[in-house]
């Protein structure tokens, strides 16, 4: 009988394991664009930066940095990770380069079209889906925003939080070391600064808030002020971004 109990419990274990959840993430960032009055200093060390955050946790997150962070290589990263995520998994995708109204830049200097990037996504099977874009104009995601990014009522839940304002640039700034003022709040943020609660659990609500209130704070006296956005639905502010 003692043995039957044991059998059931490790079967039950591995059960409960399977139906774990699991996080997938991707980091891209261009500093190299191939032209030296385009180039930014900051972007790779913001995905080496916010890989940590991820590997603390226990994620090993898929990365593309400069050159190998060009258009085709994301988009196959990301049907990778769609291909394996399941209804309870999530997905994390990050970026950090240059932007335009209604995308952002790969290190090809094509544009990734925001609605190209939710047509992939739409097509993942994990439940919640978690886009940080630290480019110039990335609020301009805000335009294919309503209903869902217009892909329907069967897709993932999908959050956009961006560093600017679909009319604003994201800037670098040399008084942080080695990141933008979006970054360098997310990263604080993340680390469990924005747990405003203090429950040791980070939440995508005071994770917006606390970047928000800091990227605003910071750029208050300069002539680009940014305005971070956060576009997701309502029920998705609650849910835990990280434990720290």
């Amino acid at each position: 009988m003692k043995r039957l109990s044991t059998i059931v419990m490790m079967l039950v274990m591995v059960a409960l394991s399977m139906q774990a959840q699991k996080t997938y993430v991707l980091l891209a960032g261009v500093s190299n664009y191939g032209v030296d009055s385009i180039n930014l200093a900051n972007t790779t060390d913001d995905v080496k930066k916010m890989k940590k955050i991820f590997i603390k946790q226990g994620i090993t997150p898929a990365t593309l940095t400069s050159r190998n962070a060009n258009h085709d290589n994301i988009v196959n990263k990301l049907n990778a990770m769609i291909r394996l995520a399941k209804p309870e998994d999530r997905i994390f995708f990050f970026f950090s380069g240059h932007g335009t109204p209604g995308g952002f830049v790969p290190s090809d200097r094509s544009l990734f079209n925001y609605q190209e990037l939710v047509n992939i996504l739409s097509k993942a099977r994990a439940g919640n889906i978690y886009c940080f874009i630290d480019a110039c104009m990335s609020g301009s995601v805000k335009s294919i925003s309503s209903n869902n990014f217009g892909v329907g009522n069967k897709t993932p839940n999908i959050c956009f939080m961006t560093a600017s304002d679909a009319t604003e640039i994201s800037r670098e700034s040399p008084a942080l070391v080695g990141h933008g003022f979006f970054t360098k709040a997310l990263l604080k943020g993340l680390s469990g600064m924005s747990d405003k609660n203090e429950d040791k659990k980070v939440t995508l609500g005071e994770l917006y808030d606390y970047v928000k209130k800091d990227v605003l704070y910071r750029t208050r006296n300069s002539e680009y002020v940014q305005h971070p956005l956060l576009l997701c639905p309502e029920s998705m502010k609650a849910q835990v971004i990280r434990k720290w």
